[in-house]
């Protein structure tokens, strides 16, 4: 689970990468989770967007594929959305650290 200033940090991030998962008319499909999978192992932050013509809205397809490949959902916003998964073998994100009560 993602604290509210690491999700404002991973959000911060994702403003200058690209789109890489395209979710059209054909709605979900195990193709779109493998792609998603492997570029989350790669990467660990993903940047989709959901089209026009699916029957899926944005936050559906998020919370779809962030189920199937166990990421977390940064954010939804418009048909664009971001998808983060740490690499526990080789992490590339360092995340800032939550305060302990």
């Amino acid at each position: 689970m993602l604290t509210s200033k690491q999700r404002a940090y991973l959000r911060s991030l994702a403003n200058s990468i690209d789109t890489i998962v395209m979710i059209g008319k054909g709605g979900m499909s195990e193709q779109i989770e493998k792609q998603a999978a492997d570029a989350l192992k790669a990467r660990e932050l993903i940047k989709g967007k959901v089209l026009e013509t699916c029957e899926l809205s944005p936050r559906e397809a998020a919370e779809s594929i962030a189920g199937a490949v166990k990421a977390d959902v940064v954010q939804v916003i418009g048909t664009k959305f971001v998808l983060y998964k740490r690499n526990e073998k080789e992490p590339k994100i360092e995340l800032p650290k939550s305060k302990k009560k």
